[in-house]
Parts: C-alpha cells; structure tokens; sequence
C-alpha cells in the first residue's frame, strides 16, 4: 500500500484511476491484505466444518435437496497465497447458490400481484420495484418453490449487459426473480453478507471477461456454485467489509471532488467563451481574450474544452473577429450582385433550373451584428444545391461501377478521397443520381451525422441522405466547409423529433448565413486551419499524458 499511497495523485489523475483503485481496493480485501489477521480468530477450516453440519440440517429439514458433491479446490485452482486461518473452498459449500425462473410469466394487475425482479432492476445497488413487472399469485408461488427470496439474500445477474451485478435484498418483502442467482445463507451467523458480496463482485470481474454466450453474455448456475472463494474466520470478515467500506468511501468522497473541479473548470472556459463572444467592442474582447491566454494551460488540460475551443473558433470566424478587415477588399454586397448576375447567366445557359426565389433576409432573422463589409445572405447564394439517391439493392445492375457512391457516414471524413460503394453510369442515368465535381461541399442530412460536412476530393455522386454545393465563383468552398460546420448544432435542433433526424435541402438552402469579402473568406480559412492545428495539438498533448498517467498507474498496481 505504501507504493499506491506514494502514486496516488497520478492515480487519482488518471481518467479511469479511481475505479483502478476501486478494483485494487476489493482485489486487496478478498486477498486478506486490507486488515491484519488475529491468531484469536477461530480458523476458516472449523468455519467450513460448521457450514457444512448447518447444510446437512436444512438437507435433512427437506428445506434444500441434496446436491452432487462438488470436487475440492485443486492446488493449480488456488490462484493467490491465502492467509494463515483462511481456507479455500466452492462458493456453493459456502453459500446456497440457485436461481430463479428463466420463463417468462404473464403479466398480471390488480391485488395479489408480485413483482417479477430482473437485473435489469438493479439500480445504484438497490432493487427498484417501481419499475419492475407484476405477476400473477400463482406464477409467484410457484417460482418461489424454487427461489425463495428473503431478507439479507444476495442477488446476482446471470444475463446480459448487467452480468455480475448485485444487490443485497433489505427487506422481507415478496417477489420473484428471473435470470437473476440467488445466494442465500446456510447460517447467517457464520458468513457475513457484505463480505460474501464483496467477494462475488471481485469474482464478477473476471467472469464478465470471460461470460460465455456471446452477444448476449451468460454464466451459468453450475459455474457460480463451482466459483471458488477463500473464506476468512467470521470476525476477520467484519473487519474487511469495514476496511473496504472505509477505503471506497474516500475513493467516493476523491471522485466527487474530482468531479467538482472538472465542472468548475468546465464552467469557468464556458463563461470566459461567452465573454469573449458576446464582446461588444475591440476592449472589451480583448479583455475577454486575455482572460483565456493567461489561464490556457489550465483550462485547455480537459480535452471537452478543446472540443469547445474548436466551436468557439468558428463562432468567431463567422462574426468576422478571427482576422481584421481590409476596407479595399470588393465589399460582400457588391460579391453578392456579382453572385446573383452568376446565378442567372447559368439558368439562361441550362446549366442549372430557375428555382423559386427565397425571400431576402429578414430583421427579425438576424442573430448579431456583422461588420461592416459583410452581408447577411441564404445559403442558396452559396451555390447550387443537390441531393441524390439509393439505387434499388436489388438491381445489381446498378453498383459496383466506377462511380464513386457518397453515404452519409463518409462525410464526416473531412477530405473525401474514397467511397466504399461505386455505382454504375446506367444507375446514374435510371436513378436520378448525378456527378459532383472535385471541390463540392457535402453536408450530411440525415441520423447521427446530421450537420456533417466534407470536401470532395474525388467526383462523385452521392445519396439521398448527402447534399452537395457546387459553389459560385467568388465563394471559397474551404469557408462554405467552415460555415456548415459552425451551423451543425443548428441543423441538429432542426433535425430533432422525427424517429430518424433529418433536416431537408430545403432548410439547407434556406438558412441565413454571414458573406464576407472573398479574399478575406480565404484568410479565415487560414486562420481557422492554423487554430484547429493548434487544437489537435492540444488534444494529442491531453491524450498522450493520460496515456502516461495510465502506464505509471498500471506499473504501480502490478507491483501490488
């Protein structure tokens, strides 16, 4: 202990440390090295004797059925050097181990109903019955045959995500149980009930690393009762279980305060980012941004604030405050006539269909003040707008072309260079699909990549879940990238309610956005690449020393 105690900072430190030290915790407990042993104590071999006479009472009672002998604890089985006065021996010698039912009784309402108790109604360490399933009076009797469950009893998951987890039961109330263990005791006075459950849930670590059943992980009934358990004297158990309630209060009490700090540092970047966004004047933001230069480190240690940063960063570029205007530059009133004059040439020509005409930028639309050559337009300004589509599956005629095929999970690439599907150019023709140019901006519109965006490096089509811009001359399509980007939590608000989020293109095109000078739209984006460089160098630093931190941890523990 005096090796973890010299390392527990970095330990605490670390992101996964202080459950590490719950493990090491339970781990040094189970193993007899939290408490100092009492040669006073009565040995865990008279212990095991004991059981075994209170066993064949409740055999001969007829309150258990006789079971199948199971082997003794082979040496190869003894995993770690027990104690003097401890013993090893099969859980099921110790303690009842059986189970409930593995039906699933019908439903029942009314008086004279009991809850039917799952794992899946284990909650922080209690049993929730407010949310569990009622059955009928008869079902209830009849499982309880088998599985009488009683005060002090412990339940245990034998199913599922929840494999391993346990409870105590407090109190003599009536239910049943499915798919849970139930480990009841020979004597009460002879096996104390926190210890037994402290000791399974060390054994629950390993059986949920090695639960069979695959996507759906299972231990049996026989290999619970052939679990093995070293039993200490009963007095020593007392003395364990208050040793590792001690040392797991203070790993609590430790994680509440780290907790404490990582939110008040989360709050404090938040306040100095809102200070720095809503700064209405050159002091004032510089202000706020001296605030954040003088304490980065600090506050640029969490990676969730470098993920804040990077919004932060694209707030700014957006509202014209990443770099300094140039009153030369052609203004963005006179980019957007030009933009507009564009637009009709390529409908007079057929290069692309007359739309009809979004209403110009209301007041009441207009979220801050932008400066002062700069104009608010709609993202249908941008470019032209398309989406594609899914060709039928069934048509194998239709894939495997040489026809790169965007999905929405590819967006979120970034630089689009490959797709996994190809189609055909009969697909192109029959399915409504088309090519977009290399430099086309992709924004994701449906599920979970909602607001995605990409460039494509490659020509490509895509499908019905992708739109893609073509931009306008005079519109950098790296800043359209940046734009959409700085909008994703708002196309996700728009996104919301449906079963599947989905935002639409016309929602897409509609949505107002800032336009600067095209010469200052490439120096943003400069700006913007420099800074997310930053970031990731910021993230890589954080990754690195938790990796570190993790590597220093785990040295110290096997050395335990």
């Amino acid at each position: 202990m005096k090796l973890l105690e010299k390392h527990f900072e970095i330990a605490l430190e670390t992101p996964e440390g202080i459950t590490r030290l719950r493990e090491l915790i339970l781990k040094l407990g189970i193993q007899g090295k939290l408490v100092t042993q009492d040669h006073k104590d009565e040995s865990g071999i008279i212990l095991i004797e004991k059981i075994r006479i209170e066993k064949q009472k409740l055999i001969d009672k007829g309150l258990i059925k006789k079971q199948k002998e199971l082997e003794k604890v082979a040496d190869e089985e003894m995993l770690y050097t027990l104690p003097k006065g401890w013993v090893f021996e099969r859980l099921n010698n110790v303690i009842d181990v059986r189970d409930g039912t593995h039906n699933s009784p019908k439903d029942a309402t009314g008086i004279n109903t009991f809850p039917l108790i799952t794992s899946k109604n284990f909650i922080n360490g209690i049993i929730d019955f407010d949310s569990a399933r009622r059955i009928s009076e008869e079902d209830h009797i009849e499982i309880s045959k088998r599985s009488n469950v009683e005060k002090d009893d412990i339940l245990f998951s034998m199913i599922g995500g929840n494999l391993g987890n346990q409870v105590i039961v407090s109190d003599n109330r009536q239910f049943s149980i499915k798919n849970v263990a139930l480990l009841k005791f020979y004597n009460k006075d002879l096996t104390i009930p926190f210890f037994i459950k402290k000791y399974t849930e060390y054994l629950a670590l390993d059986i949920q690393m090695k639960a069979k059943g695959g996507a759906q992980p299972f231990v049996g009934l026989g290999e619970l009762r052939n679990l093995i358990i070293g039993l200490p004297p009963v007095e020593e158990q007392k003395r364990i279980v208050e040793k590792i309630n001690q040392l797991i209060l203070l790993c609590d009490k430790l994680e509440a305060e780290r907790n404490r700090k990582n939110k008040l540092q989360l709050q404090i970047n938040s306040a100095a980012i809102n200070n720095l966004i809503k700064a209405n004047d050159e002091i004032t933001f510089n202000n706020a941004w001296s605030f954040i230069a003088n304490q980065f480190d600090t506050l640029y240690a969490v990676k969730q604030n470098v993920t804040d940063l990077k919004e932060v960063i694209l707030n700014l570029a957006m509202r014209g405050k990443l770099v300094s205007q140039d009153n030369h530059e052609q203004s963005a009133i006179e980019l957007h006539k030009e933009i507009l004059i564009e637009k009709s040439n390529l409908i007079k020509s057929g290069s692309i269909r007359k739309q009809k005409e979004l209403p110009a930028v209301k007041k009441d639309e207009i979220t801050y003040e932008l400066p002062k050559n700069w104009k608010w337009v709609r993202l249908n300004d941008f470019g032209t707008w398309k989406s594609g589509s899914t060709p039928n599956r069934s048509n194998s005629s239709f894939y495997e072309g040489n026809i790169p095929w965007v999905k929405s999970g590819e967006v979120k690439q970034g630089k689009i260079k490959f797709t996994t599907e190809t189609i055909t150019d009969y697909a192109l023709e029959k399915c409504s699909l088309h090519i977009n140019p290399i430099g086309s901006v992709l924004i994701a519109m449906y599920g979970a990549n909602i607001g995605e965006a990409g460039i494509l490096e490659i020509e490509a089509a895509t499908n019905q879940a992708v739109c893609a811009c073509n931009t306008f001359a005079g519109i950098d399509n790296n800043f359209l990238y940046n734009v959409i980007l700085s909008l994703k939590n708002n196309f996700i608000s728009q996104g919301a309610g449906a079963a599947q989020p989905n935002i639409s293109r016309e929602k897409i095109i509609n949505t107002v956005v800032p336009l600067p000078p095209y010469e200052e739209q490439k120096r943003i984006v400069n700006k913007i690449n420099q800074l997310f460089e930053l970031c990731e160098t910021l993230e890589k630093k954080i990754e690195q020393s938790s990796k570190k931190q993790s590597q220093i941890l785990n040295a110290v523990l096997a050395q335990i």
